[in-house]
């Protein structure tokens, strides 16, 4: 499913528009009558989404106590701005009368400030005899009516409503009547999905045309409510239309469903196997990862390689550890590095990690491997394993860190996974953009601390604009970036964007982030594109995590195990 920014969806508007040559009139019209035909069917009982309305992935349906509700017979009420949403809202009362259904109109504004096309439909419900009147704080009676409409602000606002919208948004909250949003709730970025304050907390919310970005984030999500999208008379084949205007083409961004999984990057969620095949045909994945205080990490990665179907996984770990982990998972090889008995990745050579990847098909690191401790004096740029190689009278390595070398030493078409510890690495060289770029995808799995300190930036920062942090540093450093948390970004080096609606809270728990590196890097292994295996490898995690909760009391009780058992 396509989803769109506000200033996007306002470029295809006015391309539709002056171009195209349809009416504003026709998709106001449009909207309205979609609007009118939804809360209708809620008020008969019927499906939210019959006819051509979709509901957006990762929507939960209506709540069975809402759904009484809005069988209310008493009248609607349209909350309406003075707008374009505002005259949305006006067209829904014209054709709600016709449905025979009672409804007022409370607008926020005086009827002079009302925007052209909004006026327009004012005059309309007012020869209708619809009753109408201009909100005063602290005035109204909301136990008259059985719902909300709330078409007070529409896509194009950003931060705080002024008053009177953000009293008026405050007294439909209180009001504790299920409220059915045009387009965005009001006082919800579109483009973000932060909620100002106030901001309408939506029973559902009905976009139209395309679905906006701000719904498919957090805390927009939980905000819309069950999110439906209306068509309006725009074609779907504009999406990617470069007009003779000059007007871009809009953003490739998309939210994730089996469908799209399946026709758009080629993967099937079951995973179905042909009947020839045997462990060679799956790949080989290697897996560098684990310490003496994090070994958990390494095998919670390799054991999700496996479950993703990939036919062989070896673990490289530093020496020391090697026979505390021999048969601890059948099914895995062992590999192990050099470390002077520390039993840390400080300790090991790179080079000797870049040469297990030449019979292996994809590399995945950074799980438990720990920080690098601090040095001072004139070895202070030096790894451990420098130090101790110099001890050990075997030489002494360039002076670069464990992480730089091992991406020069590295087969230039290795695919890698980047995770966890080995990202705050890659942070703290502070140069990643200035690194050699490789022809082998490069898939970097951040939480937003770890992205936050990619960027230089605060975590809250990261969380503010998911998927425009993400898109700007897959693109600026030519890497796929799998940005974690609610609602997953997966964003690629040429600016497509990809946001997963799987996964519950339950999944906040160690380990999981080590799970999804494994199971990328599984998928990667099995011959899959690289944006492919994150997308593929984001949507099942999150899956897993939703089998994993239906199992259970309480999704709190999920451990990252649990996910590798539901693959």
């Amino acid at each position: 499913m396509r989803i769109v920014q506000s200033e996007e969806m306002r470029r295809l508007d006015r391309y539709v528009i002056e171009d195209i040559g349809v009416q504003v009139e026709s998709l106001m019209e449009n909207a309205g009558r979609s609007l009118a035909e939804l809360l209708l069917r809620l008020h008969r009982g019927e499906p939210e989404n019959a006819g051509p309305v979709q509901v957006m992935a990762g929507s939960e349906k209506i709540s069975s106590a809402r759904r009484s509700e809005l069988q209310s017979d008493k009248p609607w009420v349209i909350l309406a701005g003075k707008g374009n949403n505002g005259g949305d809202g006006l067209v829904a009362a014209r054709h709600l009368q016709e449905y025979g259904i009672a409804v007022s109109i409370v607008l926020a504004e005086e009827t002079d400030q009302l925007g052209a096309e909004a006026a327009k439909q004012l005059r309309s419900v007012k020869r209708l005899n619809i009753d109408c009147s201009v909100y005063r704080p602290a005035v109204l009676d909301w136990s008259q009516w059985g719902g909300i409409v709330d078409a007070l602000l529409g896509t194009g606002t950003r931060g705080e409503p002024k008053e009177p919208y953000a009293s008026l948004i405050r007294e439909a909250n209180d009001s504790g009547l299920p409220i059915i949003a045009a387009d965005v709730p009001s006082g919800l970025d579109s483009d973000t999905g932060q909620a100002a304050d106030p901001c309408i907390q939506a029973t559902a919310t009905l976009t139209f045309a395309l679905a906006k970005c701000g719904l498919a984030q957090h805390p927009g999500a939980a905000l819309a409510g069950t999110v439906l999208v209306a068509p309006v008379g725009i074609p779907p084949a504009l999406l990617d239309v470069a007009a003779d205007r000059e007007v871009p083409a809009i953003s490739p961004t998309w939210l994730v469903t089996p469908a799209l999984l399946r026709n758009k990057l080629g993967v099937d969620p079951q995973r179905p196997r042909g009947d020839d095949t045997h462990k060679g045909s799956y790949g080989h994945v290697l897996v560098a990862a684990g310490t003496r205080a994090m070994s958990g990490a390494g095998l919670l990665c390799c054991r999700a390689a496996l479950r993703s179907g990939c036919g062989l996984v070896t673990w490289a770990l530093p020496e020391r550890l090697l026979d505390g982990m021999i048969g601890i998972q059948p099914e895995l090889m062992l590999a192990s590095i050099p470390d002077f008995g520390r039993g840390d990745w400080s300790a090991t050579d790179p080079g000797q990690l870049a040469e297990l990847t030449a019979t292996r098909d994809v590399l995945v690191t950074g799980p438990g491997m720990g920080q690098l401790p601090g040095l001072s004096g004139a070895d202070s740029a030096l790894p451990l394993y420098e130090i101790d190689a110099v001890a050990a009278g075997i030489g002494k390595a360039p002076m670069q860190s464990w992480l730089r070398q091992l991406w020069h030493e590295l087969p230039p078409e290795m695919p890698v996974v980047i995770d966890a510890d080995a990202l705050n690495h890659l942070a703290e060289a502070g140069d990643f953009a200035d690194w050699p770029r490789r022809p082998g995808a490069v898939i970097l799995t951040p939480h937003p601390g770890e992205m936050a300190r990619l960027c230089g930036c605060r975590t809250d920062e990261v969380q503010r604009d998911r998927i425009g942090i993400a898109r700007h540093y897959a693109t600026t450093n030519g890497v796929i970036v799998v940005l974690k948390g609610a609602r997953t970004v997966c964003a690629d080096p040429s600016g497509q964007v990809y946001v997963n609606p799987t996964g519950n809270p339950g999944m906040a728990t160690g380990g999981t982030g080590d799970v999804l590196a494994g199971i990328i890097g599984g998928l990667l292994a099995q011959g899959h594109s690289a944006m492919a295996a994150a997308v593929l490898g984001v949507y099942l995690h999150g899956a897993a995590g939703d089998a994993a909760a239906g199992r259970r009391q309480s999704p709190g009780s999920i451990i990252a195990g649990d996910l590798i058992a539901e693959l």
